[in-house]
């Protein structure tokens, strides 16, 4: 059965993780998607990351399963030509170029639009189109810098020092943010909205996921004739708990898990102490109570105390490697990791579809194409004669 978005055309523009996550996301919800790359070497991601048997990186493959590659050199006139021949009979255009490089080269929203009135057009950048950083460039880390998780991953640590979470959660939050923006257009179309432009920076996307947490201190707005008072802690994500053979992951935040935690654990007398009854005492003496907790934890073994925990309904988990991840007999009864044959790559797993549709039985995309793979097919399809095919292509402007 066809997905959600069967029927959707989007030509993707995108490079690197943010946008091609994005657009990954509409290919496994059934749209078209057609990814548009550079003639020589095509989206950097393909050789960035542990390799395929063919040379494919991981990542690049993760990314951009279920799309097709189309290779042209758009600073020709017979590219960009052949470019807006694509884009007609598209539905969403997606780029992910700094500003004013889009207008530059001659596909910015404007000119795109006058050739498809209801296109959705999608910019993705790393700091907005305005403002001094504009067309500063931009990875995750930079943006995690700046939109304040270096900071809050630092109050973890002992000495303070700023850290990076060790993922590209700013790239692939704003692949999720435009992903979602998308589908909400698509359905505003429907309705008579017309096309929109999009805009979506990874400064924004990361601010604003971080900001419901992490940024609890400045939230409230104190009032300027009131007595000036400090901020008060800011609630803290439970520590690695270490065990005598192992580590876990243990959270217990409300009284009764509290109560339910002490009990695992042997000290129900912890329930009486000032420093922990309740949630704001237990906030406010956070290093105290790690301490208590990690030194009964490291008594016993990772195994003796999941039997316990289990048996009090404790929110916990066992920290496994991450290469140990797919084999997680919880991750096995979802049936979240599959493995196929990428035609020149080799064996691999990858993840399905996150969301479930009740209607749709889940389907592993395709793996991610070759650069240029479908070119042929595409042009074909645009009525390009073979004879001007070949030329484009001994001119370089095409793969």
């Amino acid at each position: 059965m066809p997905g959600p978005l069967d029927g959707v055309r989007v030509i993707d523009l995108t490079s690197m993780a943010a946008g091609p996550l994005a657009t990954s996301v509409l290919a496994d919800q059934g749209a078209d998607v057609l990814k548009v790359e550079p003639v020589e070497g095509g989206d950097p991601m393909r050789h960035w990351g542990t390799p395929g048997a063919g040379g494919m990186s991981a990542v690049f493959n993760t990314l951009n399963r279920g799309k097709r590659s189309l290779a042209l050199d758009l600073r020709h006139t017979e590219g960009l030509a052949l470019l807006e021949r694509v884009v007609a009979g598209a539905d969403v255009f997606v780029q992910s170029f700094r500003p004013g490089v889009a207008q530059r080269l001659g596909f910015d929203e404007p000119h795109l639009r006058n050739r498809c009135p209801d296109l959705i057009y999608v910019s993705i950048n790393g700091f907005g189109e305005t403002g001094p950083l504009a067309e500063r460039r931009a990875y995750d880390s930079v943006v995690q810098a700046m939109a304040g998780f270096a900071s809050v991953q630092g109050e973890t640590r002992a000495d303070g020092r700023p850290q990076f979470v060790n993922n590209a959660l700013c790239d692939k939050v704003t692949g999720l943010h435009v992903a979602q923006a998308v589908s909400a257009a698509l359905f505003a179309r429907s309705r008579g909205a017309g096309g929109q432009h999009l805009r979506v920076s990874m400064l924004d996307a990361g601010v604003g996921f971080l900001w419901p947490d992490g940024m609890q201190r400045v939230t409230w707005i104190p009032d300027p004739d009131a007595d000036a008072t400090p901020p008060g802690p800011r609630a803290r994500i439970p520590s690695v708990r270490e065990t005598a053979d192992g580590f876990l992951a243990v959270s217990a935040r409300r009284d009764t898990e509290f109560a339910a935690l002490s009990q695992a654990l042997g000290h129900e007398e912890w329930t009486r102490d000032p420093r922990f009854v309740d949630e704001a005492a237990r906030s406010a003496n956070a290093e105290a109570l790690t301490e208590v907790v990690d030194g009964v934890l490291r008594e016993r073994t990772s195994t003796e105390w999941a039997q316990r925990l289990d048996a009090q309904q404790v929110a916990f988990a066992e920290i496994r490697p991450a290469d140990e991840v797919h084999t997680a007999p919880q991750v096995q009864a979802n049936g979240l990791v599959i493995e196929s044959d990428h035609p020149t790559q080799g064996r691999m797993r990858s993840p399905r579809p996150v969301v479930r549709f009740g209607e749709i039985p889940p389907e592993l995309p395709s793996p991610a194409p070759e650069l240029g793979q479908h070119t042929e097919e595409v042009l074909e399809a645009l009525g390009i004669p073979s004879p001007q095919r070949r030329a484009l292509r001994k001119a370089g402007i095409l793969v």
